[in-house]
């Protein structure tokens, strides 16, 4: 593998590319429905340079992310995943931190260009969060119960909260809209909240998959602590709780007329979440749970992409 695959391996890249897709369809499909302008340039508070910046910026600070994770996971890999391996196998450790602390240091400055632009410090203090709460999940929050999983979840949500908190701050110094920046807040944390809770649920999921290295390594993991029934009660009653919301909104969708919104998110967001829980509790080996896992990445990107309905029936 040469040097580029690796880096590319490494960092997770179709990872990287989610998240920027997820910002794009937040910025071009949601945000003009909140302000009900089909024109997608001129109504909000990030130019598309600057928003530009902002998705560079969170795709450097996961790309870190995934870099510091795998650095001090080493040991767990070589016993989960050696298939996977790329520090050390094709990239050495100590290149392996600089280019942590490379994508990390450039993805806080652009940060700080970004709020500074926009006179919005929130934006540079909370992702250096983010880099901070990714490094110590990796060195210490990872092995603990629920904790790393919690983590993990809110930092796929910030995702989402980066760019609506990017827009609230200067719209609510700025604008008397109160309705648009309602819509805003509303929206935002329906997506956010999706975000969290399948981020949450998938995390449980594979450390069901990974037990075996996580319990050589003194890993304190659900599965390992509660054991595999208990954490299948969790992740299903979770599964149960994003079914229960989706379908509800579902009813709400039907009275605006959004016929081809309620179709699509049941055929490909509720079906498959029953699947995914019938599935769940089928699992009975490593194999199963990475299957599972794969499955609910599927569902992941079904609800990031309906998104693009916003923009259909604005």
């Amino acid at each position: 593998m040469n040097p580029l695959a690796a880096f590319l391996k490494l960092i997770r890249w179709p990872n990287l590319f989610f998240i920027a897709f997820t910002q794009l369809l937040f910025f071009y499909c949601v945000l003009p429905f909140v302000y009900r302008i089909k024109d997608a340039t001129g109504y909000q508070s990030l130019s598309p340079v600057l928003f530009f910046l902002v998705v560079l910026a969170s795709v450097l600070i996961a790309a870190g992310g995934y870099i510091i994770n795998d650095y001090f996971d080493l040991g767990i890999d070589l016993v989960n995943k050696p298939e996977k391996l790329i520090i050390e196998k094709f990239i050495k450790r100590r290149w392996a931190i600089v280019l942590h602390l490379c994508t990390s240091f450039a993805g806080f400055i652009i940060s700080c260009y970004v709020g500074y632009k926009i006179s919005n410090m929130y934006i540079p203090i909370f992702n250096f969060t983010a880099i901070a709460l990714l490094w110590f999940y990796s060195t210490t929050f990872k092995k603990k119960l629920l904790i790393g999983n919690v983590i993990i979840s809110l930092l796929t949500a910030w995702v989402i909260f980066v760019i609506a908190l990017s827009e609230y701050i200067n719209k609510a110094n700025n604008s008397t809209d109160v309705f648009a920046l309602a819509r805003l807040i509303k929206l935002s944390i329906l997506y956010a909240g999706f975000a969290f809770v399948i981020s949450l649920i998938r995390e449980v999921v594979k450390d069901m998959e990974d037990t075996i290295g996580d319990a050589k390594y003194n890993c304190k993991t659900m599965p390992i602590e509660w054991g595999i029934p208990a954490s299948k009660v969790f992740t299903g009653v979770w599964i149960v709780v994003l079914i229960g919301a989706i379908a509800a909104l579902q009813f709400y969708v039907l009275q605006l007329g959004w016929w081809l919104s309620s179709l699509y998110s049941f055929l490909l967001i509720l079906l498959p979440l029953i699947f995914i829980l019938k599935k769940l509790y089928q699992a009975q080996v490593s194999a199963d749970y990475g299957y599972v896992s794969h499955a609910i990445k599927f569902v992941m990107f079904t609800g990031i992409v309906s998104m693009i309905f916003f923009r259909i029936y604005l």
